[in-house]
């Protein structure tokens, strides 16, 4: 059981390095804790959705103004991932938009390039991510379940990549999806429950709203590049993930409105 716990720990702490800007003492990387670094992406997801949590309530506790406030709270999840997500939205965004053949849109999503696609798409999501944090923080009622968003959206994150098919092309996906089974699944799985189960506890019914708007988010954003590519990567997962958050969001706007 230690040893289990120091495993899960490492795959953690190597996640954390690897999927967050926060500043740690040194990085891990190698070693039995790679094939631990999906399944514990849902407790990076916990703690980044816990400082999104305690920074919101910080900036209405200290009556900031509203504006200013859903400024900031709407950028704070991308400024704890170093944008990495954001990155793998606007190089899908340009892809998938191209409307290119299936090798042409593989190109343009390794391409370091910035196209008008990804900007315009860019604009497109921070003006809903915009109106959907302001919403939530001037009812200030259901702030909690941003932590909600960020769990979900990683533990439908890890479990895409544990069960697709990775692209040929793909490096991390293909790396940490390596020496991966069915038990990485079910620890995945179960942490997804019991989110759902401590959110209903928190706000009822609203708690699964949010949840469910994350996990249909994330299925139709992963089915759409799947088909698309005929495969998944870090750059599909990362917009993924951006996609399922906003739904999150949106669904948190609408029951808090």
């Amino acid at each position: 059981m230690v040893s289990c716990m120091k495993k899960y720990f490492r795959g953690f702490y190597l996640s954390l390095g690897m999927f967050t800007a926060i500043p740690l003492p040194a990085h891990l990387w190698g070693g039995d804790c790679m094939r631990l670094a999906l399944p514990c992406l849902p407790l990076i997801g916990g703690l980044i959705g816990a400082l999104w949590w305690g920074a919101a309530e910080l900036f209405i506790l200290g009556e900031v103004h509203l504006i200013f406030t859903a400024a900031v709270i709407s950028l704070i999840p991308f400024v704890l991932t170093g944008f990495l997500h954001l990155d793998g939205y606007m190089d899908t965004s340009d892809a998938v938009l191209s409307r290119r053949p299936l090798e042409d849109k593989r190109r343009i999503l390794k391409d370091p390039h910035t196209g008008a696609f990804a900007v315009i798409m860019l604009a497109v999501l921070f003006i809903l991510q915009f109106a959907s944090v302001y919403v939530v923080t001037e009812s200030a009622g259901k702030l909690g379940l941003l932590a909600a968003v960020t769990v979900i959206s990683r533990c439908c994150a890890a479990w895409s990549v544990l069960s697709l098919s990775v692209m040929q092309d793909s490096g991390y996906a293909k790396v940490f999806s390596e020496n991966t089974g069915l038990s990485h699944k079910i620890f995945v799985a179960a942490l997804a429950v019991l989110t759902a189960a401590l959110f209903f506890l928190y706000s009822g019914g609203y708690g699964l709203a949010v949840v469910g708007a994350v996990i249909l988010g994330y299925m139709c954003a992963t089915a759409y590049v799947f088909r698309e590519f005929k495969g998944i990567s870090g750059d599909l997962t990362g917009f993924a993930i951006v996609i399922s958050e906003l739904c999150g969001l949106m669904a948190l706007a609408i029951i808090s409105g």
